[in-house]
């Protein structure tokens, strides 16, 4: 008893000192107190991605035969005013397609920390955690160099990071798809190989031939980043992830 008291003592206090400095980043406490319990959680799990495919397998065997088809191509298309998740590859007929559990922010790019936008843009996968707080989750890669490239034209520093695809129904920032959508996309993620897939999230989707109605119409280089995100999706999966340039 004495054990777990001292465990839960421990865990607690861990959270409340990530939330301190988090906190002192510009995040609620609400949002630096999740992304402490995100990071402690992690560090006590001992789950790993392989455990995870297993069970995942056995639990939806079908996946195993889309995994397959995909190969070594996946895409990740986040459309946000839609609030669904698109994947698709070029071995598969059809996509398939998850709705967003909750959302956060509006449409438009995602500026700086605390700003609770989902960002806007071409990214990949920079890493699998089968530990998160949120069931599952894999990390976006923003902000990327284009990202980077217009906050250093605009004298923008602290522009947040830590975007995850991710379970459960809430989200700052994140997209998250529920539990058992991050269960199929995760395993998919893992079979094909997180560096071969490509995730493009736009504020809608662009195929349809509707052009943006800029609401950050003050950012002279939006409309260059959405011509780049309409002919990521147009383009389809094209090989392995690209940052817009």
């Amino acid at each position: 008893m004495k054990r777990i008291l001292l465990a839960v003592v421990v865990v607690a206090v861990g959270v409340g000192g990530i939330a301190l400095g988090l906190r002192m980043r510009g995040l609620s406490f609400e949002e630096a107190a999740g992304m402490g319990r995100e990071a402690i959680t992690g560090k006590m799990s001992r789950r790993t991605t392989e455990s995870v495919v297993a069970e995942v397998e056995k639990a939806k065997p079908a996946l195993a035969l889309l995994a397959k088809a995909a190969g070594s191509k996946l895409r990740i298309n986040v459309f946000k005013e839609e609030r669904t998740v698109e994947i698709s590859s070029p071995g598969w007929i059809n996509p398939v397609v998850y709705k967003m559990t909750a959302f956060s922010g509006k449409l438009g790019p995602k500026l700086k920390e605390g700003d609770r936008q989902i960002p806007e843009g071409i990214y990949c996968v920079e890493y699998m955690n089968p530990n998160s707080s949120y069931h599952l989750s894999f990390k976006v890669s923003y902000p990327n160099d284009f990202d980077k490239a217009m906050a250093a034209k605009e004298g923008r520093t602290n522009l947040g990071g830590d975007i995850m695809i991710h379970g459960s129904n809430a989200t700052i920032g994140c997209v998250p798809i529920g539990d058992k959508g991050i269960e199929d996309v995760f395993y998919l993620v893992a079979k094909v190989g997180f560096k071969n897939v490509e995730i493009v999230i736009a504020p809608y989707d662009m195929r349809k031939g509707r052009r943006p109605e800029l609401e950050e119409s003050s950012l002279a280089w939006y409309p260059r980043l959405c011509d780049d995100i309409c002919a990521a999706l147009n383009r389809g999966y094209s090989g392995g992830p690209k940052v817009a340039k």
